[in-house]
């Protein structure tokens, strides 16, 4: 049982290394695989976990995209001028 908890904990992703539609649908997958109720408890609890993580890392990717819009959007001397963000990547 331990074995297959530690294996199910390797295969998770955290979402960070996925585009923002990647993560999302992996998101949603895992949502559908917890309403149906039928994976065994272990599993289930780390596919909870995961989807945490995804869902963070979702998160991070639309604040950071809102960032960047306002900033494209901010006015300097009556000029639309674009500035660079710092990455967030500490989620």
């Amino acid at each position: 049982m331990k074995k297959k908890t530690a294996e199910l904990a390797e295969n998770q992703t955290t979402g960070n290394e996925l585009l923002f539609e990647e993560a999302l649908q992996k998101l949603e997958d895992i949502v559908k695989q917890l309403e149906k109720g039928e994976l065994p408890l272990d599993e289930s609890l780390a596919r909870f976990s995961e989807g945490v993580l995804l869902s963070k890392a979702c998160l991070t990717k639309l604040n950071n995209a809102e960032q960047q819009i306002d900033t494209i959007l901010h006015e300097e001397e009556g000029i639309m001028v674009e500035k660079p963000l710092p990455l967030q990547e500490d989620m």
